[in-house]
């Protein structure tokens, strides 16, 4: 079964190379989605993919890249999008 969320990340989670690190994992767990810097300081994500692997995901947020120092994360579920095709970042 397929999960759709959309994941905000606070902290500090930019210029840390949040987004790289989120779009390597995602692609390597097989999830469908974006990841973009928002300009109140948050990254933004969304996610599509296995209830297993999105719950993954979703911990593993709460590392994300080596120098980011993530305060909260917050997850909203979100109706499936069949028009995702792979995980990019976005801008």
């Amino acid at each position: 079964m397929e999960r759709h969320v959309q994941v905000l990340v606070e902290g500090i989670v930019q210029g840390v190379f949040f987004r790289e690190y989120t779009r390597r994992k995602a692609q390597s767990l097989g999830l469908k989605g974006s990841v973009r810097n928002l300009p109140n300081g948050c990254v933004e994500i969304r996610a599509q993919g296995n209830m297993q692997d999105i719950d993954f995901f979703i911990q593993w947020c709460w590392e994300g890249s080596p120098l980011a120092r993530v305060e909260n994360v917050l997850v909203t579920e979100a109706p499936l999008d069949y028009s995702l095709l792979s995980f990019l970042i976005t801008y």
